[in-house]
């Protein structure tokens, strides 16, 4: 006798997630799937979540979240921020901060060792990894003398952001969060982006991007694109709604909303 096959759990799940920081509540119910390889695309006006969905996913201590989100079937909610990083989530920030006195390679290779050892996997050496952060970083248009300069320092916004694409193409997280990635990125830049992203994908690295640009989510070609509004999911939809949020605003965007929606 045949049984019908248990539904397989989403790598990122989040349900009714709420998030206050200090007295005031930021999101008040927020629910969405990402699963292996998926792309969703989060917009939403100034102010109106965005960051802080993504902020509160990887654990920043300032906001107080209820609600639930699991990554792989883990409680993420329940875990520290860094068992977050070594589970495999990944977080890019819309202002990379400096790390003075840090050396960019010491960096990433040191959080990549941690992820390794959370899996039981041998340390990478410091030949090793320093030829695949040369390959990385070759690939992206960083240039390789970065490598050995503190994290951020002295960067412009641009190599700051390809910066933080070398730390995602090395660390190969199950779930990135990128938050207006593309900020600062000249033409190049955008399209090193849009190559690793898809070839992560292919991969099965999952995708949640902040972005307002109508041509970078067309490039990224997202399975879904959600709207946020109010500290909830106010649209779901395809790259269609992306385009009408780019032709008629948020202000539109708002005339034609419905109750709160969870997409999955």
């Amino acid at each position: 006798m045949n049984r019908p096959a248990t539904p397989r759990e989403p790598l990122l799940s989040v349900r009714e997630l709420r998030v206050d920081v200090g007295t005031t509540r930021v999101l008040r119910s927020v629910g969405f799937d990402v699963d292996a390889g998926e792309l969703v695309v989060l917009m939403g006006a100034n102010g109106s979540g965005k960051s802080t969905l993504a902020l509160a996913l990887a654990g920043h201590p300032r906001y107080q979240v209820a609600g639930q989100a699991r990554l792989a079937g883990q409680d993420l909610l329940a875990m520290p921020v860094e068992a977050r990083a070594r589970a495999g989530l990944f977080l890019s920030l819309q202002a990379p901060p400096d790390i003075p006195g840090v050396r960019n390679n010491l960096f990433i290779r040191t959080a990549l060792n941690a992820q390794r050892a959370a899996r039981g996997d041998s340390e990478i050496d410091a030949y090793d990894f320093l030829g695949q952060a040369k390959a990385g970083a070759a690939r992206l248009g960083l240039p390789e003398a970065m490598l050995a300069r503190p994290v951020n320092e002295g960067f412009s916004g641009g190599e700051r952001k390809r910066n933080e694409l070398l730390q995602l193409a090395l660390l190969k997280p199950r779930v990135a969060l990128l938050d207006e990635i593309d900020s600062g990125l000249d033409v190049d830049g955008v399209r090193a982006l849009v190559d690793l992203v898809g070839s992560m994908r292919r991969e099965g690295t999952a995708f949640v991007v902040v972005s307002h640009y109508l041509q970078l989510i067309e490039s990224l070609a997202p399975d879904r694109v959600l709207r946020l509004h109010e500290g909830c999911i106010a649209e779901t939809g395809g790259v269609e709604l992306a385009r009408a949020i780019a032709a008629q605003g948020y202000a539109a965007s708002r005339s034609r909303e419905a109750e709160p929606v969870e997409a999955r």
